[in-house]
């Protein structure tokens, strides 16, 4: 029988993914100093936003990834609404970070990427 999950999503910049992905893909990097919280949101309509919007703005291209937790695990975290209807994250202590990573199901994928509009590719 396969267990529960649920499907979280999260913006991201490009020096965040590259830790990602030095971790197969497996587990997010600890936080930061000043980043209380770590927030994957519940959709991928609010994560696109967030990384088309600040991630490119801020680090010149933004990512959107998709990953899946153990249910069971994030029951105990409320959804929390932070603007329009779609605005919703779940805020996860930052140092319970690595009980997230390890209810982890599956890999972290990559579903939509975003560059600078007018971004002149070379070659």
């Amino acid at each position: 029988m396969e267990e529960e999950t649920v499907t979280l999503f999260r913006p991201t910049g490009p020096e965040e993914l590259k830790l990602v992905e030095e971790s197969g893909f497996r587990r997010w990097p600890p936080r930061l100093v000043g980043q209380p919280i770590f927030y994957p949101v519940t959709n991928r309509e609010y994560a696109a936003e967030i990384a088309r919007k600040w991630n490119v703005r801020d680090s010149g291209s933004g990512y959107v990834t998709r990953f899946r937790v153990r249910k069971a695990f994030m029951s105990r975290y409320k959804v929390q609404r932070v603007g329009a209807s779609h605005h919703e994250e779940w805020w996860v202590p930052a140092e319970e970070l690595e009980e997230l990573n390890d209810n982890i199901v599956g890999t972290i994928e990559v579903i939509e990427a975003f560059e600078p509009t007018g971004y002149d590719r070379p070659g």
